[in-house]
């Protein structure tokens, strides 16, 4: 049987999921806004769903608002704090270590004239807090910063970011990318001082095509698409009631032990690889999925493909990177050999100690049978 270990890219999702997907498209498929008993039916499953993503975000039910993905909760989130402050700055501040979903629609901003401060990470690829305050200015509007790294698995200091712009006393607005946090580290929006939060439900377990974004009661935010007024008028369109119930039904499925299993897979995956001539262990990760290491010397791409040929299944770093050098490994100023053999394992709940004993023999076999530059 094949072994997947890119639960950071994506999920199986869950039977639970599956079900509720399916009873979603074929029971429950009325259009929730029109008027007769099943409409009015799906209508109240959909907050019924809507109560368990705010639930699991400790938030209330109307912070809500439902997107198709991560990348679309953060380019909405970055749009509507650039104009919500167009008239107060023109300052941003980020880390050089966001996903693609960040840099890009701050970079469009930049060349709108828009000022970009990039933190960069210490060689573990954390964040100093010190960095953040120092980066602050009166005109600064948005503070955009993952809670956990898609590629490292370490946590950034979010709540640090909050203390800092409260203590600043300027009007930027706090963004979290919360996406490979969700479930997997404990948080509320509220605890981290989060104006904006986004989650995706293909990170943990649910259909591709759903997430949704946190919208702090009282900030109002310009409507993402205009049409019939549906997600309290910011995001028109006919919701997707089964990937919404899919979600849900994620959600509920999830539990603290699932935590502690992934946690227990990955650390075993990473003692056992700390005993391999030519690997480094680059980060262990913070959260309890994301594993980061290199075969020093080894091309990372032949090394996957390799591996994948065993039925072996990994990456070299984010799957948006599609096969690129990745920014996040690049900005630890790793060795040019280090940083050629880049490789990031994450897990699921599904994820057992055996796959990561044969995912550590297949790597030795292949050290075996490709050539070290």
């Amino acid at each position: 049987m094949p072994i997947y270990l890119d639960a950071a890219a994506t999920t199986p999702v869950r039977p639970e999921a599956v079900q509720a997907a399916l009873e979603g498209m074929t029971q429950g498929f009325a259009n929730p806004s029109s008027g007769y008993p099943p409409a009015r039916a799906a209508s109240l499953r959909l907050e019924a769903d809507r109560a368990v993503v705010a639930h699991a975000l400790g938030c209330q039910p109307e912070e809500v608002c439902f997107t198709s993905c991560g990348t679309e909760g953060n380019n909405w989130a970055i749009q509507t704090a650039a104009r919500l402050g167009r008239r107060k700055g023109r300052h941003i501040v980020t880390t050089a270590i966001e996903h693609a979903a960040v840099l890009e629609p701050v970079k469009a901003l930049a060349a709108q004239g828009y000022e970009v401060t990039h933190l960069k990470p210490d060689r573990t690829g954390h964040i100093d807090p010190a960095q953040i305050a120092s980066a602050l200015r009166p005109d600064t509007i948005l503070v955009s910063m993952m809670l956990v790294n898609n590629e490292l698995g370490t946590l950034l200091p979010v709540k640090e970011a909050h203390q800092a712009i409260e203590a600043a006393q300027c009007p930027a607005l706090l963004h979290v990318d919360g996406v490979q946090a969700f479930l997997k580290v404990p948080f509320t929006p509220k605890e981290l001082g989060a104006d904006l939060l986004t989650i995706s439900g293909h990170k943990i377990m649910a259909p591709k095509g759903i997430g949704a974004l946190y919208v702090r009661k009282g900030l109002k935010l310009p409507p993402l698409l205009l049409g019939g007024g549906q997600e309290r008028g910011l995001r028109s369109g006919t919701e997707p009631t089964a990937q919404i119930a899919a979600l849900a039904a994620a959600i509920r499925a999830w539990s603290p032990d699932d935590r502690d299993r992934i946690r227990a897979v990955k650390e075993h995956t990473a003692d056992l690889l700390s005993r391999m001539e030519g690997v480094e262990i680059i980060s262990r990760g913070d959260a309890p999925h994301i594993l980061a290491l290199s075969l020093v010397g080894y091309p990372s791409q032949p090394v996957v493909r390799a591996l994948g040929d065993k039925g072996i299944y990994i990456s070299s770093g984010s799957a948006c990177h599609r096969g690129k050098p990745s920014h996040v490994f690049a900005a630890l100023g790793l060795p040019p050999k280090t940083l050629m053999g880049v490789l990031r394992v994450s897990f699921s709940p599904f994820s057992t100690l055996a796959d990561g004993e044969a995912f550590v023999q297949a790597l030795g076999e292949v050290r075996q049978t490709l050539v070290c530059r």
